[in-house]
């Protein structure tokens, strides 16, 4: 085997998995946290690497070629054998929690109860990356994103914690002082 027997990048081979299951470089992007011209970048550099094109690019729409076809469902089963040998090794470490926050929650929320639960799970080690920089929980191995959004920009699988409610505050108006 030599080395340009496989793709140069995952993230290459993640941006077509991603691309042909929703035949969107759009769809894909948001799902990546990437740009839609970098997943059409990362194809396109695909389809110069194996010398084949895998997408018929039409106006409004992604369509798949005979052997985009038949790359797209073996890069897929690939890429489900690595995540699943990912987790089992993950699995057999001690376990790891991966949280990424904004500052203001990480340090007036969060902090001051995460010993608490560390009490509780003595077992489980708890990473707290804290700025806020929205990153992608795949590619950053995080597990939990904590955020201030609108749930429609939320994205599959949240969870709303607490909402909030917002009244104003005001106080009458002083005297103007004399000097």
């Amino acid at each position: 085997m030599h080395r340009r027997d496989l793709p140069a990048s995952l993230d290459a081979l993640r941006g077509f998995e991603a691309a042909a299951r929703l035949l969107s470089f759009t769809a894909a992007a948001a799902e990546l946290f990437l740009t839609q011209s970098a997943v059409s970048r990362q194809v396109q550099q695909l389809e110069e690497q194996l010398g084949v094109k895998l997408f018929e690019r039409r106006t409004r729409a992604l369509v798949l070629t005979d052997a985009g076809d038949r790359y797209y469902r073996e890069v897929s089963k690939a890429l489900n054998a690595l995540r699943e040998a990912t987790a089992a090794v993950r699995a057999q470490t001690t376990p790891v929690v991966r949280v990424t926050t904004t500052l203001t929650f990480a340090s007036l929320w969060l902090v001051p109860r995460l010993a608490a639960f560390q009490k509780q799970h003595e077992d489980i080690s708890v990473h707290v990356v804290a700025d806020n920089v929205v990153r992608d929980l795949e590619r950053n191995a995080l597990d939990i994103a904590l955020r201030y959004c609108p749930e429609e920009v939320a994205g599959p699988g949240a969870e709303k914690l607490f909402g909030e409610e917002v009244a104003p505050v005001a106080a009458p108006m002083a005297a103007p002082l004399k000097a």
